[in-house]
This record gives structure tokens, sequence and C-alpha cells, in this order.
């Protein structure tokens, strides 16, 4: 199988490719522009792995992405701007990259009859189960409502453009039958995730092991469930093989849910730091009009009847493998 990522330099690609090129009858290439992905992630088979091939380059300019595509079998589409903190700052940026690279990866994945796997994000459900819950819901479903801020607040752009990509997706499967594929990742998470762009498990890890204090935004008690990478990266390729999943819609996420300060306290205890939690208000971290969620908790009742999906890292597993990762990059015992 000739198998084309984009976005292969990030954090959810880079795994992705380690991944696939252990099956030795598969032949891997990476895209990606590095805006938020890096060489480092690669590093494991950029430029040493014999099945590996790399081109620099975006989704968004069509001619240097038709030969890949033309010559792939199937393609992950993962590029895409990450990070609440980067997507804030970059909202021209976010918006005309979302949507550029999704119409030529499918206007592409069409003329050339490949099969795609789409990336999109529990953000197209917004604030849905804020809603759902005074109903008695206690997660989000693939076919639930979604509920959004106003246009005014750039950090529902992302989540339209998403919701976009998933759309123009489905409507290509609807009309000219392209072999398509949605998930919808629920805070995916794992050792080289970068702090950078906003990531919360990233940066709560990085102050506790240097004795800062840690940043929980809001008062703490909006929960969150975190999935392992190496999770994720296994139901989506079990997804892209499965027939019955070609158009439809998957969350790929962990039904555990903690709050974001109890996560801040736990990642204390196991460092043993002398850190303590900062609150800090929406508006001084990220300006005037910021919208949150309360609860963003994926129902994967769907996944787990496609392909049988187990979750195999628990809470404290992902905490041990990022704090054994930041313990590595920050060059501590």
């Amino acid at each position: 199988m000739k198998i084309l990522v984009t976005g292969a330099a990030g954090f959810i690609g880079s795994h992705l490719c380690e991944l696939l090129l252990k099956d030795e009858e598969n032949e891997v290439r990476g895209l990606d522009n590095f805006i938020t992905g890096s060489k480092e992630n690669m590093r494991g088979f950029y430029k040493v792995h014999p099945r590996f091939s790399f081109a620099k380059g975006s989704v968004t300019e069509k001619e240097f992405l038709r030969p890949h595509v033309e010559w792939a079998d199937h393609i992950y589409q993962l590029a895409a701007p990450v990070g609440v903190k980067f997507i804030m700052n970059n909202p021209v940026h976010t918006i005309l990259d979302n949507v550029r690279g999704i119409d030529n990866v499918l206007e592409l994945a069409h003329q050339y009859n490949k099969k795609v796997l789409v990336a999109s994000t529990s953000e197209v459900y917004g604030k849905s189960l804020d809603f759902l819950d005074s109903t008695g819901k206690r997660s989000l479903s693939e076919e639930d409502y979604r509920i959004e801020g106003s246009t005014q607040n750039h950090r529902w752009a992302y989540a339209n453009t998403k919701a976009l990509d998933e759309f123009l997706s489905l409507a290509y499967y609807k009309q000219y039958g392209l072999k398509c594929v949605i998930i919808r990742f629920f805070n995916t998470v794992g050792p080289r995730q970068s702090s950078q762009y906003g990531m919360v498990i990233p940066n709560f890890v990085s102050q506790a092991l240097k004795g800062e204090n840690i940043t929980v935004y809001g008062d703490g008690s909006q929960t969150r469930s975190f999935l392992h990478v190496f999770d994720a990266i296994q139901a989506i390729t079990e997804l892209m093989i499965t027939e019955h999943a070609v158009g439809q819609v998957y969350n790929v996420g962990n039904p555990f849910e903690i709050s974001i300060k109890e996560l801040a306290e736990r990642i204390i205890e196991k460092t043993n730091s002398s850190s303590k939690v900062r609150l800090v208000s929406y508006q001084e971290a990220y300006g005037a009009g910021f919208e949150d969620m309360q609860r963003r908790t994926p129902n994967i009742d769907k996944l787990v009847r496609t392909i049988g999906f187990k979750i195999r890292y628990d809470l404290e597993a992902i905490l041990d493998s990022i704090i054994e990762y930041q313990k590595m990059k920050l060059g501590m015992d």
C-alpha cells in the first residue's frame, strides 16, 4: 500500500507514519510545511527509513499536492493549524488553510479515485454538551446538533472550517462516490505534543517539572477527556481499512472525564512538584469575548461497534508517558 500522510511532521501525523511503517508492505510519504510541525517529530524515520519519503509543502498548493495524491492509494488528511493559542492569533491563516486544503485534497482524491481519511475535531460540537447536559445527556454522539457562538468570536472560526471539511467530504461521497472516512479527535495527547500552542497536558507537565505555577484558565471546573495518541492512531488505521466506515463520521476519544483543576493537581502530585495552581481569566489569556465549553466528552459506541475499539491507555498511563517525554526534553533524570 502507498500511503500519503499530510501533516506528517505534526504530533499525530508523525506517530501515524511510524505505525504505518511497521507494516513491511507499506510505503509512506509525508507532506508538511513545518508551520506547527517539526522535523524533530520525524527523527525516527525522516531520511533514515527506506520506505519513507518526504516533501515540504502545503496542501493549499494544488499543483504541489497533485503528484503525491496520484502516487498514493490511501490519504490521511491531517494537515491543519493546531492549538487554541495559534488559532486565536492567526485567524485568517486558520480559515483559509483549512478551507483551501480540504478543497484540494478532495478534488484530487476524486480525480484520481483515492480513499481519504479526513481528520476533523470535537471543536465542531461547540458548546453542545453544555446545553444537552441539562436534559441528562452525558456525552456527544456523532448525530448531535452543534451549538456554537457568535461569528465575532474567532474561537468558532476553526470549528466551522472543520465542519465545512466534513460537509464537503460527505458531499463528495454522496455525489461522486468518493471513499472517505471522517474522524473527530477529542483531546489526543502523548509524547511529542508541544506546549507551544496551548496544549493543556504538555503545558501543565512542563510547568510542574520546572516548579512553576500551573496556569489554569477560568475556575478550573471545566472537564475534558484525553485519549493517548497510540490509541487514536490505532483507531484511525483500522477505520481506514474498514469498508463499513466509508461515508461515516466517528468520534475518536476517551469518555473518561476529569476537571482541569483536578488534572493540574494530579500532575503536581505525580511529578512531586512544588508548583501551585494559578487561576487565570479567559479574558487575560485570550482577550475579550473568548468562550470555552464546560464539558466535551465523546460517546464512542459507534467506534466500538465498527472496529471493536478498546482504550489501552488510562489517564495514569497517559500522564506517565508525557512526564517521561518532558523530562527527556528538559534533560532531567
